[in-house]
């Protein structure tokens, strides 16, 4: 359920940011939030990974279809349909890599401590 919440936060936060801010703060705060929403997937889809290994999953993802920009196919995508266009993106830009991996160790960090208040409330019930 802590996964679903941290999905719908993590969206609601990234149309926020977009309606608020302008420029590079939005852009790259929903890069960030981007990956930080790849996470709570992977740990609704996967709950039982550990934190690092949901964060490099959101991490290699997000990386991923950054790279995929460099051919055509994102962009073509994009013109043709509004979710691929949110999903894929359209045109590779390099700062968005740094931006992922700020994404991905904020989920890691926010995981882990999660993980760790589930885990500690988990052995007090034993």
């Amino acid at each position: 359920m802590a996964a679903a919440a941290a999905a719908i936060v993590t969206v609601g936060a990234g149309l926020g940011l977009r309606a608020m801010a302008a420029g590079s703060a939005a852009k790259y705060g929903g890069d960030a939030l981007y990956t930080v929403l790849v996470l709570a997937l992977v740990v609704l889809v996967a709950p039982r990974l550990a934190p690092l290994k949901t964060a490099a999953i959101a991490l290699a993802f997000s990386w991923g279809v950054e790279f995929l920009q460099l051919s055509d196919v994102p962009a073509e995508l994009s013109r043709r349909s509004t979710v691929a266009r949110l999903i894929l993106g359209s045109t590779f830009n390099p700062p968005d890599l740094l931006w992922y991996a700020v994404g991905a160790a904020a989920g890691w960090l926010v995981h882990t401590a999660v993980d760790r208040r589930l885990t500690g409330r988990q052995a007090a019930r034993g």
